[in-house]
């Protein structure tokens, strides 16, 4: 352990998006969401259980578990279940290090990592997302803020003052648990909701089949009219939110998008009128109990770009602040800085003005990624900047890898896929070659900060977006010139940057303003569809591999396919599990697979009937590591026709970056 003036502190975000963050001292050496390593999108991070996240943040500080001087875990769960249970992590061995551990409750945890993050002297926090921590987990402090009276309650939308190292309970919104999302009313297919963030995924479901995709109604919602006033989603009595059913049963088919095409779009465009008008509220009610002029915004529902640009410019506050890890990532920040709080007693104000705490891999690391890579070729460059600008000038789509991943949702710079924004095709090509997507979502501008107002109506307004959570309206003069990132409505969720900041990227975007007299570059994540933001140089030429990627660029290397190479299904794929390292659970549904990665061992379930009944049909002896994978894929079809090549692709993808089968050249 280190003395407590410089402490080593590890904060866990116990939740359906599980993160760990390391610091040492007031600075974070590491953070990470667990969903990176493993490879599968929405990953949870127990307590009690080992995690990757942990490992890749202590092997980063270069410490061990026996040096840490504290752990705290913020759960989104109970904090008394044994999931949650620090003690019995086998990794962490708190008792036997005597490392001491603390917890916090779900909405503390995104108020300080918004406060710790901000470089405020003082601020108000509002915390509004889906459903927090139980009445149970909340403190006294808390406890006395609530203004809902539930017998099982989970923490909607909560309001504090922060000052140093003092987080204070102005008021707090409670749901019954069992509420936040629940069956649909009689008659309907549309889930009932108690919270904002329930809205949100209520429709989700309707539209798009997964509550999840709460990201997608703001993207349909300008495609629409807010047809349901509200009044009809809720009402606000004695400062409380009372939700209705009545919205619900309009809606009583089961069939998602594209079909109800207007119906949905109008659904899509009343919840987030909806959800406006409620967070207007809310920050004026947050104005109206706290003194100070900052206000720091956390929870999931922060990534909501539309509503968070009303705030900025419709509230009375001198400086809004939005963390980039919003949603459940970023508590694992909230609790570390509560753990170093309560060692040290000071809070020292820094301003996090870039989103990028993960890994920096080295050259060799690299070269040794693009050595164990089938199919690609290299060419080596001095410079990367021009290289690249090359490329997008001439209207090819390129990977982007650079520096440290991001550990919020947005792809910021590090992770990103580029391509020239003046291409009216641009958004069809990129979902149809490489996304996958739906149509109707935007794709983000990328402009240098100085440039902002230029192009965008910034109405005396601060123009900063560094981390791609603002919405604001192109210049009409300017729309036409770019017109793969002007959303139906005239926008764009705007990513500003600058030299000092983001280094080569902004040299990159600003190259491209001085060859095409257009100072921006549409950014997107640099991902297979299904599967989480990449976070290792394998990674991200895997990506260039499974998509018509053009390009994948490194400090120093371009990186592309080679000739001929037209798909996965030339390749030879094969195990990197044997025999013993699968398994049926104790309750013998699905399989255990026992994989190495860079960070450790890790053991990965897989219950889903398609990728079960594809692997029974593997591991019989339909991959021997001799076979190509189109041959594989003929095989699996003649015994389940309703398998397609589209399908049994992502799907060898996904394996490929759960570790469970890798690919050659070769038989």
């Amino acid at each position: 352990m280190s003395t407590t003036s410089n402490p080593w502190v590890l904060g866990l975000s116990a939740s359906h998006n599980g993160a760990a963050c390391l610091l040492h001292g007031d600075r974070i050496v590491a953070a990470v969401q667990e969903e990176r390593l493993v490879g599968k999108k929405r990953a949870r991070l127990y307590g009690s259980r080992p995690s990757l996240a942990v490992q890749y943040c202590l092997a980063q500080g270069g410490i061990g578990a026996a040096d840490l001087d504290m752990v705290v875990i913020c759960g989104q769960s109970a904090l008394n279940l044994p999931e949650n249970d620090v003690a019995a992590n086998p990794m962490l061995r708190v008792s036997a290090n005597g490392t001491p551990t603390l917890s916090i409750a779900h909405h503390a945890g995104h108020a300080i990592s918004a406060f710790a993050t901000s470089g405020f002297d003082d601020a108000a926090a509002l915390v509004v997302d889906g459903m927090g921590s139980p009445t149970s987990d909340l403190s006294d402090d808390e406890k006395g803020a609530v203004i809902d009276t539930c017998i099982a309650g989970g923490e909607t939308n909560s309001i504090y003052q922060a000052e140093g190292t003092t987080l204070s309970a102005l008021e707090k919104h409670m749901i019954d648990r069992g509420r936040w999302l629940n069956a649909p009313p009689p008659g309907s297919s549309m889930p009932g909701f108690g919270s904002l963030g329930g809205l949100f995924s209520a429709a989700a479901q309707q539209i798009f089949g997964d509550a999840m995709d709460a990201g997608k109604v703001m993207g349909l919602a300008p495609y629409g009219t807010p047809t349901i006033a509200p009044g009809e989603f809720f009402e606000i009595r004695d400062g409380r939110f009372v939700f209705f059913d009545e919205v619900q049963k309009r809606f009583t088919a089961p069939e998602r998008w594209p079909n109800h095409r207007k119906a949905y779009e109008d659904l899509a465009a009343s919840v987030q009128n909806a959800l406006e008008h409620a967070l207007l509220y809310l920050a004026g009610r947050v104005r109206e109990l706290s003194s100070s002029r900052n206000l720091v915004y956390a929870g999931g529902v922060a990534l909501n770009s539309v509503a968070n640009e009303r705030i900025i410019r419709e509230t009375d506050f001198d400086r809004v602040y939005v963390i980039p890890a919003a949603e459940d990532s970023g508590p694992a920040i909230g609790a570390a800085y509560h753990g170093l709080w309560h060692l040290t007693g000071e809070y020292t104000p820094q301003a996090y003005e870039r989103d990028a705490f993960g890994t920096v891999y080295s050259a060799r690391e690299i070269g040794s990624a693009i050595a164990g890579t089938p199919a690609v070729v290299t060419r080596e460059t001095d410079d990367c900047i021009s290289a690249a600008a090359d490329l997008l000038v001439d209207g090819q789509i390129i990977a982007w890898f650079s520096g440290p991943s991001e550990l919020g949702p947005r792809a910021l710079g590090q992770r990103s896929i580029l391509c020239d924004p003046r291409q009216p095709d641009a958004k069809e090509k990129l979902n149809a070659r490489v996304k996958h997507r739906e149509g109707f979502r935007p794709f983000a501008p990328v402009i240098p900060l100085e440039e902002t107002s230029n192009w965008f109506e910034v109405d005396g307004v601060d123009p900063a977006s560094p981390f791609m959570l603002r919405v604001m309206n192109f210049r009409d003069d300017k729309r036409d010139l770019v017109p793969a990132v002007v959303h139906v409505d005239g926008t764009g969720r705007v990513q500003t940057v600058t030299r000092a900041v983001n280094g080569p990227y902004y040299e990159l975007v600003r190259e491209f303003g001085a060859r095409t007299g257009v100072p921006i570059l549409l950014n997107t994540s640099l991902n297979v569809m299904g599967e989480p933001i990449v976070e290792t140089p394998e990674d991200a030429l895997w990506c260039l591999l499974l998509t018509q990627l053009d390009a994948c660029v490194f400090d120093g290397a371009i990186v592309s396919k080679r000739p001929g190479y037209a798909s996965l299904g030339e390749l030879y794929p094969y195990f990197l599990v044997g025999p013993a390292d699968v398994r049926r659970p104790p309750s013998g549904d699905g399989l255990l697979f026992a994989v190495t990665t860079p960070w450790g061992p890790y053991v990965f379930g897989l219950r889903d009937e398609q990728t079960m009944a594809v692997l029974d049909m593997l591991l019989g002896g339909l991959m021997d590591g001799n076979t190509r994978a189109d041959t594989i894929f003929e095989r699996v079809r003649s015994r389940r026709p309703d398998f397609s090549d589209t399908f049994l692709t992502r799907l060898f993808a996904q394996l490929r970056r759960w570790r469970v089968i890798s690919f050659r050249d070769a038989s």
